[in-house]
């Protein structure tokens, strides 16, 4: 049975792209980079880091010739320096590689989640880092898991992170994925697992739901960006790849400070929807917008970094009073 088609989708107006965008692409890395996205993003030791992803080919929309993770920083979260050379890679008889990171920072300690690809299923990482020269990897889901996002703190005494499994097998062989919880008491081992939300939960969704930015605590709730698919099965080619029907977009919820689990506002039309020309237009798979990192200032701007297009990485900022209203309305585009 094909998924109802979504139709044409708007960011909503609390939100506003900015216009350095995009603030980092494959130009800006003085090594091999062709599509430079998907990054996490946090404040760490004072200033504004970013680990990104960085897929590199043998010519532009060639062969895929390699994936590694790059470094930059920030004084302004705007104007990013690339290092000399990539912070991180897996690469073995049984680990392929290793991308779309997401930080958070935990009692000082930079944690990083990943997706690592391996020769028996794609499993999710989590490391932790005080330099980002040096990673000791803590834990490795079992096949298959991914678009992990660890909560910043304990809550009820244990480590909370969000994610998206992918039983295809026992959702007839098609995607349908829904976004989990899972618990630990070290970061080691996970479990207490438990739904939080499902694609038929978000109307701008026909495909799948998971996280995407790490949460970030206010006095009402975790406001926590999520991403949302639909598929349309009509729409052709749209970027490098000989077909491209998909499309991604951000959505934002509230969930319990307490329990976090239980989602007590949920906009339901996107914060973003792919409108810009570098989100629509000349990438690897038009039609995406990723968010991996969000960054709750202390004037109560919202910073959050988004890739687009599965090629550049990008940033939109809006007021976190904006953002809770757009998750706690009554109007019939949010419920609780």
């Amino acid at each position: 049975m094909l998924p109802s088609v979504i139709g044409p989708l708007v960011s909503s107006s609390v939100i506003q792209r900015h216009p350095a965008n995009p603030v980092l692409s494959a130009k800006d890395v003085p090594y091999q980079a062709t599509l430079v996205y998907n990054a996490g993003i946090c404040k760490f030791q004072g200033r504004y880091v970013m680990v990104f992803r960085n897929d590199f080919y043998d010519k532009p929309e060639g062969r895929l010739a390699g994936v590694n993770l790059g470094l930059a920083y920030s004084d302004d979260g705007i104007h990013w320096t690339v290092t000399g050379k990539p912070c991180f890679a897996m690469g073995d008889e049984e680990n392929i590689r290793a991308y779309d990171p997401r930080l958070t920072v935990i009692d000082g300690r930079c944690y990083m989640c990943f997706a690592l690809d391996t020769r028996h299923g794609l499993r999710g990482g989590i490391a932790v880092t005080d330099d980002f020269e040096n990673f000791d990897v803590l834990s490795l889901s079992v096949p298959d898991n991914r678009n992990m996002v660890l909560f910043p703190e304990k809550i009820g005494g244990r480590y909370i992170r969000l994610e998206r499994p992918f039983p295809v097998y026992s959702r007839g062989g098609r995607d349908r994925f829904d976004t989990w919880l899972s618990c630990s008491p070290d970061l080691a081992y996970w479990g207490d697992s438990r739904l939080v939300f499902a694609v038929e939960d978000v109307p701008f969704a026909n495909n799948k739901v998971g996280p995407a930015a790490p949460p970030v605590k206010t006095p009402r709730g975790w406001l926590t960006s999520f991403h949302a698919v639909d598929l349309d099965p009509d729409r052709g080619k749209n970027g490098w790849e000989k077909t491209w029907k998909k499309r991604y977009t951000a959505g934002i919820m509230l969930l319990d400070l307490d329990k976090p689990w239980e989602v007590i506002g949920m906009c339901k039309t996107p914060l973003l929807a792919p409108e810009a020309p570098y989100e629509i237009s000349g990438g690897l798979r038009n039609n995406v917008i990723f968010p991996g990192g969000m960054v709750l200032e202390d004037s109560g701007e919202v910073k959050l970094y988004y890739g687009a297009a599965d090629t550049v990485e990008c940033l939109a900022t809006a007021h976190v009073d904006d953002l809770l209203a757009l998750c706690t309305s009554p109007r019939k585009d949010a419920t609780r």
